[in-house]
């Protein structure tokens, strides 16, 4: 199976899934879209009461089950307060690192479904009017939202239907450029759904069984910390399939899938990762071994809440995480291979 045969129908499920808007606690389009895809290949697709999806694929054994998982909500803002001139205050939903949103486009989203453009600008936008232009501070403080709207105080804004509590989507501003970058916020994680999405497919045109019963797993709330905390009680192997870092003292490269062998909830289950480093090795995957202690996953949500599960995490290198992010179509395929291959899938004549 040559991975560049499914790169079209890869970029175009990142495309699609980067298109919906799903910052933490507002996901039900995204995994509407993803029910609607999943269905479409003629699999099932189950939510959870929180809102996560689930995909059972049955494998050659029901000795365990396993299952690798992404998380579909993303980065985003919410609306704290109107000022007296008619801008949005907001308050950040996961961590965005805030300078790299100066000047970006969003949309305010009403609890009755309205939708308003706008830019979050820094409060002192102007080069010709403010002295401090360049040096004040870009963090939830001293940062707006301009609405793209005739408002001139906080009732021209109310009467439009914002009020505090409103979800504010930032232009993910995605592209696929001929060289087989991928440019977007939000790759972490949209990336590896993307991915799971395409090991789906694969498996489902190239009539392929997993060696265990695998399930799929599509999280919510993760930017905010919990979310796989609940995941299905027979699943005793989780590797969460998340981005990787791209940066000073790591050895992942945006080509690469990276084994993340500890991060800040501390190792990942040894065998696990071992057994992932050495399919890698033996199967020519380009892939590299880090530690991130500034990062979490879902399978560190999961352990926390008590599941007695091997965890492990991998995902392609992602350069500058939460903020204007990249990777490259090599970095996504190897991450395919190496799911693939720890999924141990082989072809219904072979079962």
């Amino acid at each position: 199976m040559e991975m560049t045969e499914y790169r079209e129908d890869l970029f175009d499920y990142c495309r699609k899934i980067l298109a919906a808007d799903s910052p933490s606690g507002y996901t039900g389009n995204v995994i509407a879209l993803l029910r609607q895809l999943v269905e479409g290949m003629g699999y099932s697709f189950e939510t959870t009461v929180k809102g996560c999806g689930v995909v059972t694929v049955e494998g050659r054994s029901s000795e365990k089950t396993v299952m690798l998982s992404a998380h579909a909500d993303t980065l985003g803002a919410m609306v704290r307060s109107i000022t007296s001139d008619g801008e949005l205050r907001f308050t950040t939903v996961g961590g965005p690192i805030l300078p790299t949103l100066d000047g970006e486009y969003c949309k305010i989203c009403t609890r009755e479904g309205r939708i308003y453009t706008g830019t979050i600008l820094s409060m002192s936008p102007a080069a010709h009017v403010f002295e401090d232009s360049r040096t004040r501070p870009r963090d939830a403080d001293n940062m707006v939202v301009r609405i793209d709207e005739k408002v001139k105080n906080a009732e021209d804004v109310r009467a439009l239907g914002i009020d505090t509590g409103d979800y504010i989507f930032i232009d993910p501003k995605t592209t696929v450029t001929p060289s087989g970058f991928l440019k977007s916020r939000f790759i972490d994680d949209k990336g590896s759904a993307a991915c799971l999405m395409t090991i789906l497919k694969i498996m489902k045109e190239e009539h392929l069984v997993p060696a265990y019963r695998t399930k799929f797993f599509f999280s919510v709330y993760e930017e905010v910390g919990h979310g796989a905390s609940w995941i299905p009680e027979d699943v005793s192997e989780m590797i969460a399939v998340d981005m990787g870092c791209v940066g000073a003292d790591l050895n992942c490269t945006e080509y690469d899938v990276s084994i993340c062998a500890k991060d800040s909830g501390g190792p990942y289950d040894y065998e696990l990762t071992s057994r992932l480093v050495r399919l890698a090795k033996e199967n020519g995957i380009s892939y590299a071994v880090d530690i991130y202690p500034f990062y979490g996953s879902d399978v560190g949500a999961a352990r926390s809440a008590g599941h007695d599960i091997k965890g492990g995490l991998i995902g392609p290198g992602v350069h500058a995480s939460h903020g204007m992010e990249r990777t490259h179509a090599e970095g996504l395929e190897n991450t395919i291979k190496l799911a693939m291959l720890y999924l141990g899938c082989k072809g219904e004549e072979d079962c």
